[in-house]
């Protein structure tokens, strides 16, 4: 019972204090009934005060035993370090039982990227004359060209466009804004599907969205995947393909083209560097294949 009112109050604090997104608060919180749980299951009715760090270890290494990758674990110990920090202020427990847990190791994945011909197949691919198709080629040719997450596109607003500076503000994690310059290829497309839309039904609630169903209600995360899932398959490319696979490319490519770390750092809307530099390893990929395909040495006929 004690553990749903703290749990409440620190749904609370995240939203005011802290200003988190719903979906924060909601992924904090159950990773707190997670460990609430395995306490009751292994320690019965053990109060918030007796929690050591022994249990905290005993908890993570059962997220392990089960098959929880280090990424997880690691956000999983943020929440709870976040909420014993909420206990400690509201002067429930004395000590976080947290402290001196070192987070998991993660191993940087290198996200798949497509290359830059592949890439122009996925966009000049689509076939016009298709329902939706203005829509959906104006969905991808932004992804593409602006690198946004799939939740800021379906968020992007009417009058977050700005065409006459070819810019749009685009609401990012934790509802912090950046503005983020839109080429004329995307806003031509843009354009299209914008005229399209002013004779199609709108929902009330929706009518500040950009991107609708045929509905007029805002589209979901789900359908812009199946838009882009589906759009590969049409034109022939052989891979798996999701929204964020075009934001790594957006990345990728501009890095592969001599951009400044930080200016991608600033057009992706990434908090720390750190996140941004894992498309550094990809562009040293890429450096180390080209060095393979066309340095001379490396040639089948390369003289002795």
């Amino acid at each position: 019972m004690l553990w749903r009112t703290y749990i409440r109050g620190f749904s609370t604090y995240l939203r005011i204090e802290r200003g988190l997104s719903q979906n924060s608060i909601l992924a904090y919180s159950k990773d707190v009934e997670k460990l609430a749980l395995f306490v009751y299951k292994t320690d019965g009715d053990i109060g918030l005060q007796q929690l050591s760090i022994d249990v905290i270890r005993s908890f993570l290494t059962g997220l392990h035993q089960i098959g929880i990758d280090s990424r997880s674990q690691s956000r999983i110990l943020s929440g709870l370090r976040a909420f014993f920090k909420y206990l400690l202020i509201e002067e429930v427990i004395d000590n976080d039982p947290t402290e001196g847990i070192e987070m998991p190791k993660i191993s940087k994945k290198i996200p798949d990227v497509l290359s830059i011909r592949d890439t122009k197949i996925l966009l000049e691919g689509i076939d016009l004359s298709k329902p939706h198709a203005t829509r959906n080629k104006a969905i991808i040719e932004i992804l593409y060209a602006c690198g946004l997450r799939v939740s800021e596109l379906i968020n992007l607003q009417i009058d977050h466009i700005f065409l006459d500076v070819e810019m749009i503000k685009v609401r990012g994690k934790n509802d912090k804004e950046r503005l983020v310059p839109i080429s004329p290829r995307a806003i031509k497309y843009l354009h299209f599907y914008l005229m399209e839309r002013r004779i199609s039904p709108i929902s009330e609630s929706d009518k500040h969205i950009v991107f609708l169903n045929r509905r007029g209600r805002k589209l979901t995360r789900h359908m812009i995947y199946h838009i882009i899932k589906t759009t590969a398959t049409e034109v022939g490319l052989p891979y798996k393909i999701s929204p964020h696979t075009l934001r790594h490319c957006f990345a990728t490519h501009l890095i592969e083209g001599g951009a400044d770390l930080r200016t991608v750092q600033e057009l992706l809307g990434h908090a720390s560097i750190l996140t941004t530099e894992i498309y550094t390893h990809i562009n040293n990929e890429y450096l180390r294949e080209t060095i393979e395909k066309y340095h001379p040495l490396n040639q089948n006929n390369a003289p002795d």
